[in-house]
């Protein structure tokens, strides 16, 4: 599979994955002619996965979940469009619920 490709436009096309200086990953996913689509994943420069979720004509859309740089989960819900709907999750370090709210568009 070849990665890290240019359409026409040199716009990001195709699978694209970038690396820390440390050679830690710091992102993976899909362009579509410059713009994010599909899933992703963002990574600290410590290996920890930052977060994680899926694009669409390079907006947030879907589930996501944000992690705090050791790892546990900080948030988790829905985009639409790039805006939070639905019901999200706030985490406390210790990984209990620190607090629920429900966006509406």
């Amino acid at each position: 599979m070849e990665i890290n490709q240019f359409n026409s436009n040199n716009e990001k096309h195709g699978y694209w994955e970038t690396y820390f200086i440390n050679g830690i990953i710091h992102y993976k996913g899909n362009f579509i002619n410059g713009k994010q689509n599909g899933y992703w994943e963002t990574y600290f420069i410590n290996g920890n996965i930052a977060y994680k979720g899926n694009f669409y004509n390079g907006k947030q859309i879907g589930y996501w979940e944000l992690y705090n740089p050791d790892g546990n989960i900080a948030y988790k819900g829905n985009f639409y469009n790039d805006k939070q709907i639905g019901y999200w999750e706030l985490y406390n370090p210790d990984g209990t619920i620190n607090w629920k709210v429900y966006y509406i568009l």
